[in-house]
């Protein structure tokens, strides 16, 4: 079963009113992403990641630490992919419809045990629209 065939059976069968998108600090493949070599056929799931990476150079400049600007890409990451779940056909039909849905971006961090809520979240096509304006 795929993830979206979880989110259709999760909105439309359980009738679930949040969904979580959690991405973890020190993410191994978003420390792939900015490297400047090839890792094989991960470099097309990678490939997102990277496009979010050079849309943001200047940001991540004025980050020296490698740390931080890994962290830093994990948080946008997850932004992006909140962004991405609303944009399915699943999420925008079941908003069309009236479900009241609301997409979270959180990130949690394997080294202290802590969630971090991003606060960025996603609960109608309007706000959608918004953050593609962006």
């Amino acid at each position: 079963m795929n993830c979206l065939s979880v989110i259709q059976y999760a909105v439309e069968v359980l009738k679930i009113k949040h969904i979580i998108v959690c991405g973890h600090y020190g993410c191994g493949g978003v420390k792939a992403a900015i490297e400047s070599k090839s890792h094989g056929l991960i470099d097309n799931w990678l490939s997102n990641i990277r496009d979010i990476y050079r849309k943001r150079q200047k940001e991540f400049h004025s980050l020296t630490d490698e740390s931080n600007k890994i962290d830093y890409l994990c948080e946008l990451n997850v932004m992006e992919q909140v962004i991405n779940v609303g944009n399915t056909t699943i999420i925008q039909n079941a908003w069309e419809k009236g479900f009241n849905i609301v997409i979270h971006g959180w990130i949690y961090s394997i080294s202290n045990g802590l969630l971090k809520d991003l606060d960025f979240s996603i609960s109608s096509i309007e706000e959608l629209k918004l953050l593609a304006d962006k």
